[in-house]
């Protein structure tokens, strides 16, 4: 035995405080698990010398925590199992196939080769490796945003671009693939700075500028700018956002549940925004808005 493979419920608004904490007590990988009509699960793979008496308690109390402020977290479920070597790779690895997103993007680890295809017409590959930092193709709010960013680089080709949050970079490299000629990408987790910057060597990336900054530092106006942030965040940032897309221009906005994205748009609304398109997938709402003309 290698690794121990600890298996809980999670929700849609527990996902990522119980995500962080199981960084934060030193996972190797988490998983996000989620199918049509089974509740989802995360995976979370820790080395052999962790114990696994104290790690089940840790997380136990942590859902208790989360319990008592109000999410909904099951009592039940909470599982740790030993796993040899050979099973880690593999249920790491086949948690991330390549994913097919949107007319022209294929997104894959880097240990799949792109496949090759019967009709001849290659996708743009972007290659992401699974890490600390959100962000792989595999969740539906960075799906939604993928296929809202496709769409507004087809209306409006060859615009510059800012990512906020950008977290292993894929929108960022993506904005790239799709025809964008520079663009920047920030965050404010050192972590993802560092997933970014790697995977846009990945990929051959030019024209990607990687920093740890906020929205607030940022000077100048996009034509294009991508957020895939919580519905909080989004709403904190209204002003920001009217700040800094250039008149006419594209807001991409991830990261809402279902029956959140309205108020988001609303607020933007009230700053000139039009919505333009509305992605929904596996219970995440994806908007791509227009800022008003100058």
């Amino acid at each position: 035995m290698a690794f121990w493979q600890l298996s809980l419920p999670s929700s849609a608004d527990s996902e990522d405080a119980l995500t962080n904490f199981l960084w934060e007590q030193g996972a190797l990988g988490v998983v996000e698990e989620e199918a049509p009509g089974v509740p989802p699960r995360l995976r979370a793979f820790f080395a052999e010398t962790v114990s696994s008496t104290r790690l089940l308690a840790a997380v136990q109390d942590y859902q208790a925590s989360l319990r008592s402020l109000g999410f909904a977290i099951e009592s039940q479920g909470t599982e740790i199992a030993p796993l040899l070597d050979e099973a880690w790779a593999s249920a790491w690895q086949q948690s991330f196939p390549a994913r097919e997103v949107g007319r022209r993007l294929l997104v894959l680890p880097p240990w799949i080769e792109p496949p090759a295809r019967a009709d001849g017409a290659d996708r743009l590959t972007v290659i992401i490796e699974p890490g600390r930092a959100f962000g792989t193709g595999h969740h539906g709010t960075t799906e939604g945003c993928l296929v809202l960013l496709e769409e507004a680089l087809a209306a409006a080709p060859g615009v510059a671009a800012l990512d906020i949050g950008t977290g292993t970079g894929i929108l960022a490299i993506a904005a790239l693939k799709l025809g964008a000629p520079a663009v920047l990408a920030i965050d404010v987790d050192p972590d993802a700075v560092t997933a970014g910057q790697v995977n846009a060597g990945r990929n051959g990336c030019t024209g990607l500028t990687v920093r740890l900054a906020e929205p607030q530092e940022i000077a100048g106006r996009f034509p294009l700018v991508l957020a895939n942030l919580l519905t909080h965040t989004h709403l904190a940032l209204a002003p920001q956002y009217s700040r800094l897309v250039a008149p006419g221009g594209s807001l991409v906005l991830g990261g809402m549940l279902q029956d959140e994205d309205g108020r988001v748009s609303q607020a933007l609304a009230g700053a000139g925004f039009t919505t333009q398109s509305r992605v929904a997938l596996e219970g995440w709402a994806s908007l791509r808005l227009e800022a008003p003309p100058a």
